[in-house]
């Protein structure tokens, strides 16, 4: 049998700070010397000697919405180069799902607003959540359909 070949645990004793000289931890109670880290309650986490502090110097930047709606935003131009390269027809109903399908939205994307910037060539038929008054006149022209889903 050798020491380091022993199954012992050595229990530590805690150490109780302020009980007096002969504890090790008397007196001061290993706080040092007066000042203000020295007094209980008092706490310095951010305090930086005066100097102005780094949460207080970084710009303070953004904002998160709680009621934030993930709208994603497609122009008529966009749908027309989906018509363009027959990833879309005439008969085909556009809406998210097809959208998706196509990889124009991200999966995050709730709901859809077509706006009007571009110009369209061929009539389609729209199943959206929002659009611009710009953006139904031009398919409406063309001869297109345009159905807005209740809010």
């Amino acid at each position: 049998m050798e020491l380091n070949s022993l199954r012992y645990k050595v229990k530590l004793k805690k150490m109780r700070i302020g009980r007096g000289i002969g504890s090790g931890k008397g007196k001061t109670s290993g706080r040092g010397h007066k000042g203000q880290k020295s007094r209980r309650g008092v706490s310095i986490k951010s305090f930086e000697g005066g100097q102005m502090p780094l949460y207080r110097r970084l710009p303070k930047r953004g904002f998160i919405s709680l009621k934030k709606k993930n709208i994603a935003l497609i122009n008529l131009d966009k749908l027309q180069k989906l018509y363009d390269s027959k990833k879309i027809t005439n008969n085909t109903i556009i809406n998210i799902s097809e959208l998706k399908k196509n990889n124009l939205l991200k999966k995050k994307d709730t709901k859809i607003k077509v706006l009007g910037n571009g110009d369209l060539k061929n009539k389609l038929k729209l199943e959206v959540d929002f659009i611009s008054k710009a953006a139904k006149k031009k398919i409406e022209d063309v001869g297109g359909s345009v159905v807005v889903k209740a809010k």
